[in-house]
């Protein structure tokens, strides 16, 4: 049974809901700003310091927790359907992530659509790992971690690295991933009493703002059409309640079959991304807590 704290979530969802219900035409802005409450479901994790970065032209802030190491690197990408969220709305999340694995986590303020289209976003974030080796940092001391359409960035970076010829990451962490642009999961039906803010028709609502002209079956931005041969160890994260919960499965099933060491972990009654509620709710403390065990030992911090 749900925590008492994890009602936050239903709460603020909830909302979002009620004002896209009473308000279908909201704009673009305003529809950022909304969604820029997300990080406040978070507490402060304290102990972190947060530091502006350019990298390679991209705005990314610093998470250093106090006594990290500085040689490895959670390379961190905020969802929000590649339309909403920021390196703000997704800081304290990460931070917590960060100061459980004990590393920095560099959070990637990507260009959003629909100013900005597929394959932007995963070019942008190629060119972000791209400045981090060249800032000393070893491919194998890199992990990547993003949530719902970050969970398909981190994903689908990984792939974009492949295809030009670098090394790659040690781990990948998708969190309530969001990777199928078409909507086909038969958990759309299933959970659609119980996902409190994702439908279908915002799934392809918003993917069709992010693909534009690409074709929702390209495997760099949508992994269930994926080559994953060779790819890194992968630990999906999702909820129980989630609509997008068969992207994880579907994925998940993808890459064991490719010989990929892959761990999906549903969580029984959460919502998408119940992450976000670190430092308040006891399930994403457990679920930060999973990930930071399981990730240490691949960036060699065990």
């Amino acid at each position: 049974m749900a925590s008492p704290q994890a009602a936050a979530i239903d709460k603020l969802f909830d909302g979002f809901v009620a004002a896209l219900t009473a308000n279908p035409a909201m704009g673009i802005e305003e529809l950022r700003d909304m969604l820029e409450k997300c990080g406040d479901l978070a507490a402060d994790p304290g102990g972190v310091d947060y530091l502006e970065a350019d990298a390679n032209g991209t705005p990314c802030l610093w998470a250093v927790p106090a006594g990290a190491t500085g040689d490895r690197v959670l390379l961190s990408l905020h969802g929000g359907g590649c339309v909403t969220g920021s390196r703000f709305s997704h800081r304290k999340m990460f931070a917590h992530i960060a100061k459980a694995v004990g590393c920095r986590a560099l959070i990637v303020d990507y260009g959003r659509a629909p100013e900005h289209q597929h394959p932007s976003q995963v070019n942008e974030c190629v060119k972000v790992y791209e400045w981090l080796l060249a800032q000393g940092i070893k491919p194998a001391h890199i992990a990547t971690v993003g949530d719902s359409a970050g969970g398909n960035l981190c994903t689908t970076v990984v792939l974009g690295m492949r295809t030009r010829g670098l090394a790659l990451p040690a781990a990948v962490m998708p969190l309530s991933p969001w990777y199928d642009m078409e909507g086909t999961g038969a958990s759309f039906e299933t959970n659609a009493k119980v996902d409190r803010l994702v439908s279908k028709d915002m799934s392809v609502g918003m993917s069709q703002l992010y693909i534009g002209a690409t074709s929702p079956r390209d495997p760099l931005v949508n992994p269930l059409f994926a080559d994953f041969k060779g790819y890194p160890p992968t630990y999906i994260q999702v909820g129980g309640y989630e609509a997008l919960l068969d992207d994880s499965l579907r994925v998940a099933e993808r890459a064991k079959a490719a010989g990929v060491e892959v761990r999906c972990e549903v969580f029984p009654e959460m919502q998408h991304v119940f992450q976000f509620m670190a430092g308040r709710a006891p399930e994403a403390d457990d679920a930060i807590a999973k990930l930071a065990a399981w990730v240490r030992p691949k960036l060699g911090l065990a």
